[in-house]
């Protein structure tokens, strides 16, 4: 891998210099005998599907691990030697206790004391991470199946004894004891579209990552729930087409400068049956983004954020009368970023917390009355994954981005902020999946030119054993066309360095003239820019290469993993230093030798589709064909929470809404633009397409657009797929 960094106080023609060496230097050919990549072989065959590893069960002791074989029996695994122990649950047992018939056992769970397996069958997803199903209890020593709740329900949770199930049914809470042989109901003011009971809205669903809305604490006598009163949010209404009359789907959506849910949080006590309510503050304009027990059964933690997302409190509250107090604030000049890197220590009497408060984000032990006790992690990097606390051994475990931006490392770091090592062994991406008691753990390690290799580690960061490597994949590469994807950094307009990725033409011929096509997607905290296997994508770039394109991804301004000030700095004026930085840097690229600089493109999905958008119209000059993918055309049309973390709301900063959205920019297009979006897009809405389109007409702009009937955000399925990829490429090869 090299990296040159390209500054702007040197002279175009050494900045030139650089780009070249680097273009020409990090590229591997195949021969023209090689395979050609196809479309099916991306989307439809799976030709280069990797192979997984399931990852591993815990179980409480750390020694051992589970898995389901190929029949679906349960099995119980070594860690030290991978070998099978004995036989968990048997397939048969479980086919018997179903009075013969069969019952898949894929989507399981245990109970805290492993006698029993939760049983999730005939799943639906309501939206990006929410679902309901049917729910079988299976007991491991009894070998008996009960099917406790008949119909479907969302989120069953055994209590820590696994003597009783909570779970939502119609936005109500309820829980089923199975002493009593006994449902009971907890909530009764549950109603769709209104009330919700044990579960979030759609909202803090998709910004938060919060959907089941209870927890049981630590000794099983209460539950903790969420009530979010939306009978106030605005209804949006989509259209799902397939019968004679088309079916309106209604659902609670706050967009940027509409209300919001009043949210409040509850704990239901199961000896008296009463309910308390946690006090939050006066203020009810607020967030309550994440609610944990700490070690202690009676005391909660509840997270409150301020609408402008500026201010957040670490409240402890009692669960037997609801008072709370605030035991830790944070401010931050822009906004804060939600996680769950928040973990109560076993000592009771500390807890361990993830904080941008030094321009990086980093990691902070404090007592439990907020007092800093020590920054553990420190220094010009974020660190990313936070795994947990070995609270034996005194060590924390992480990923960061200490090495490089588009890179992450596992590290293992002492309570007291010393003695940090390096555990993960692969250059590139590392991710780590830890068992019980961090004995253990699986790193995955990819690059962007190599599938993921799975290794078993010990604590210790030696290797016990090689999962899986991948090999036949790398084989079965080496006889199609593959041109290995470089990385290197470039300067902005301002001096600010920039990480890039790009893939050359097979053949590249540096006294020959190629099209750019640029990837971005460009939105607060994310890369694009990531020494990672990516799959497909990564082989429709192959594959476009194979017909002559250089293939470029830049990470501008806004995006994440360089420090605070990097990220934030598009703080209220969400796309205009973003799309500044893709049109800098493709003028730059403009001026290789071997760049024709009139087939310069962008193209991108979701916030990347809105960049898009802004590329063809801003940057007329530059692009001469762009494709925007369920993009936002106008930020107003978002919802609150994302869009307000970034714009603060309408009323407030409306003419920076207006100045960055690409439909009032639409009379500057003067290139190939191709629109796309999915009828049923619950995220970004149909609507950005439609009056992005309405603009362009009334403006007497040319465009192609392509729909897909009852498609959500992600456009999924492998021929959907197959036709939206079939499409840009073509358009691609049309216009560009």
């Amino acid at each position: 891998m090299l990296f040159f960094l390209l500054g702007l106080n040197q002279t175009s023609i050494m900045k030139k210099y650089f780009i070249l060496l680097f273009f020409t230097t990090c590229i591997v050919f195949g021969s023209n005998s090689q395979t050609k990549i196809t479309l099916e072989d991306i989307w439809t065959k799976g030709t280069f599907s990797a192979r997984g590893v399931a990852g591993f069960n815990s179980l409480n002791d750390g020694r051992y691990y589970c898995n389901l074989d190929e029949e679906q029996n349960l099995l119980r695994y070594a860690f030290a030697s991978g070998e099978v122990v004995d036989t968990l649950v048997k397939i048969r047992d479980v086919k018997k206790a179903n009075g013969g018939l069969n019952l898949s056992i894929a989507n399981f769970s245990f109970s805290d004391d492993e006698s029993k397996l939760l049983i999730a069958t005939q799943t639906e997803s309501i939206y990006r991470h929410s679902s309901k199903s049917v729910f079988y209890v299976y007991d491991l020593n009894k070998k008996t199946l009960i099917n406790p709740i008949k119909d479907m329900v969302r989120y069953a949770t055994f209590s820590p004894d696994a003597s009783k199930l909570a779970f939502v049914r119609d936005n109500d809470l309820y829980y089923y004891d199975f002493r009593l042989n006994q449902e009971i109901r907890i909530t009764k003011d549950g109603k769709e579209n209104s009330v919700i009971n044990g579960a979030t809205d759609w909202v803090y669903e998709e910004e938060f990552a919060i959907w089941k809305g209870f927890a049981w604490n630590g000794n099983g006598d209460k539950i903790a729930f969420y009530r979010f009163d939306e009978s106030k949010v605005p209804q949006f209404e989509m259209t799902i087409y397939g019968s004679l009359y088309p079916k309106q789907e209604k659902f609670k959506y706050p967009k940027a400068g509409e209300s919001n849910s009043l949210v409040n949080i509850f704990v239901y006590d199961l000896k008296t049956e009463l309910i308390t309510e946690i006090e939050t503050g006066k203020e009810t304009d607020i967030y309550l983004p994440r609610m944990q027990w700490t070690q202690n059964s009676e005391v909660l933690c509840v997270q409150r954020l301020n609408r402008l997302q500026n201010k957040l409190d670490l409240l402890l509250a009692d669960a037997k009368n609801g008072k709370s107090k605030v035991i830790y604030t944070e401010t931050n000049a822009y906004y804060i970023d939600i996680t769950d890197n928040l973990s109560f220590l076993k000592d009771g009497k500390s807890f361990v917390f993830t904080s941008e408060r030094d321009g990086f984000n980093h990691i902070y032990l404090f007592d439990l009355n907020g007092k800093l006790q020590k920054q553990l992690t420190k220094g010009n990097y974020d660190v990313d994954e936070f795994f947990g606390v070995d609270e034996k051994n005194k060590l924390v475990y992480y990923t960061s981005a200490e090495v490089n931006a588009a890179e992450r490392y596992v590290y293992a770091i002492g309570l007291n902020g010393k003695n940090k090592v390096k555990l993960s062994i692969g250059k590139g991406w590392n991710n780590a999946y830890f068992n019980s008691d961090f004995s253990y753990f699986l790193n995955v390690y990819s690059n962007i030119n190599t599938p993921p290799v799975y290794n078993l580690l010990n604590r210790k960061g030696e290797t016990i054993r090689v999962l899986e490597d991948n090999s036949v994949l790398r084989e079965k590469l080496k006889t199609y066309s593959i041109s290995k994807a470089g990385f290197a950094e470039m300067q902005n307009e301002v001096g600010d360095k920039m990480n890039y990725f790009s893939i050359l033409p097979m053949g590249f011929d540096t006294t020959k003239k190629y099209p750019v096509l640029m990837y971005v997607y460009g939105g607060p905290g994310s890369q694009t820019v990531m020494n990672r296997w990516s799959g497909g994508n990564y082989f429709w770039y192959q594959l476009l290469a194979q017909q002559g394109y250089i293939i470029v991804s830049v990470d501008g301004r806004g995006t994440g993993f360089k420090g605070e000030k990097y990220k934030k700095c598009t703080y209220l004026n969400l796309g205009k230093f973003e799309i500044e930085d893709q049109i800098y840097a493709a003028k730059q690229l403009a001026k290789l030798p071997f760049v024709d600089a009139n087939r310069m493109g962008i193209w991108g999905w979701s916030f990347g589709g809105y960049m898009a958008g802004l590329g063809i119209s801003k940057g007329n000059d530059v692009f001469k064909a762009a494709i925007s993918v369920a993009p936002v055309t106008n930020w107003r049309y978002y919802d609150n929470i994302y869009t307000e973390r970034f714009m603060r709301t309408p009323q407030e900063n409306g003419q920076n809404y207006d100045d960055n959205s690409p439909m009032n920019h639409v009379e500057k297009i003067k290139g190939n633009y191709l629109l796309i979006h999915g009828t049923a897009d619950d995220n970004v809405h149909f609507q950005n397409a439609v009056e992005m389109v309405d603009q362009m007409i009334r403006k007497g702009v040319k465009f192609d657009s392509e729909f897909y009937p009852n498609k959500n955000h992600g456009i999924g399925g492998s021929k959907t797929r197959l036709h939206l990829y079939e499409r840009m490429t073509r358009f691609l090869v049309e216009k560009l």
